[in-house]
């Protein structure tokens, strides 16, 4: 990412509001957001550890797991903690290059997550519709390359964003109304024209957006046709609870985002604080609904699970 221009006009740093118009309730608007981070961490971490210590969670499926857990703790790690700062500490100032820094982060790693959900989907098309050539089509090695191509085409698709944000001019304004450095909160800030930011920003994550649900959805449908074909009817209501909740975790996904990208860039009548919320929570409740889905529910990773809490807590109960 390109150093952010440093003009005479640019301030050295930003000041976020937080939730404007109700700084008043800061202290208790983060208790949620505390309890959600907090839940997340470990959440995301037992599940990461779990696969890496566990050989026979080496594959394809568990792969991808495991790096859904990487993006959210990366995710909710690079905003929350400063969010915290702001609600408790009014610690609301944030440097000009680690305002872009984490912006830079935040808009990367949502791409990731939604290439990884993708793959997830097909993984489980495969597996399901596909189920005597699984072992030759997705293997650990090939899992991890697509984690590589999704990464790559996150940082592909933010890198031209940032040169342009970074290339505008900031001279109108310190105080970012956000509890983050928000894309389109820190745009507004810019005296000179952000009409191609606007448009890349838009057309880019509507094409991304567009693309990975497209196939996403295809993915579900073949599942749910599979899964209707079970001669089975408890099989067929296990299948179906565990693609609904898969799927009610990637809509959560997708239209907080979409929400929070449309309803700063359109919907001025809309309270401020409502928009915040709306932002905040896109990037804190994926992460904690996550490893509850798509890790924990999954028998295989329950059981790496306990098997490393048994043995965190093997030596403290020798030494008893």
């Amino acid at each position: 990412m390109p150093a952010p221009n440093r003009s005479n006009t640019n301030p050295p740093s930003f000041l976020l509001m937080g939730i404007p118009d109700r700084e008043v309730f800061h202290v208790w608007i983060s208790i949620p957001f505390c309890v959600t981070y907090i839940t997340a961490l470990l959440g995301n971490i037992l599940v990461l550890l779990a696969v890496l210590l566990d050989r026979s969670l080496h594959k394809p499926m568990y792969c991808f797991i495991a790096m859904l857990a990487i993006i959210d703790l990366i995710l909710c790690t690079a905003v929350v903690p400063k969010m915290l700062g702001v609600f408790w500490g009014d610690s609301r100032e944030i440097g000009f290059e680690a305002c872009f820094i984490q912006m830079f982060i935040t808009h990367t790693f949502a791409a990731v997550e939604s290439g990884v959900l993708l793959a997830m989907s097909l993984d489980r098309y495969v597996a399901i519709c596909h189920p005597l050539r699984y072992g030759t089509i997705l293997t650990s090695p090939r899992a991890i390359w697509v984690g590589l191509l999704s990464l790559a085409r996150g940082v592909g698709i933010v890198i031209p964003l940032m040169c342009l944000l970074t290339s505008l001019p900031y001279c109108s304004s310190r105080v970012i109304p956000h509890s983050y450095c928000e894309h389109m909160a820190v745009v507004g800030l810019a005296c000179a024209d952000t009409a191609t930011s606007h448009r890349y920003s838009l057309g880019m994550a509507t094409l991304l957006v567009g693309t990975d649900c497209a196939f996403i959805t295809f993915s579900y449908c073949m599942i749910l046709r599979a899964v209707l074909r079970l001669p089975s009817h408890r099989a067929r209501l296990k299948a179906l609870g565990t693609c609904g909740s898969h799927a009610f975790v990637i809509l959560i996904f997708y239209i907080g985002g979409l929400l929070s990208m449309y309803l700063q860039m359109f919907t001025r009548s809309l309270a401020p604080h409502i928009q915040v919320l709306v932002a905040d929570s896109y990037l804190t409740v994926p992460p904690m609904l996550n490893p509850l889905v798509y890790g924990i529910k999954v028998k295989q990773i329950q059981g790496g699970i306990c098997k490393l809490l048994g043995q965190l807590a093997g030596p403290r109960s020798s030494q008893a």
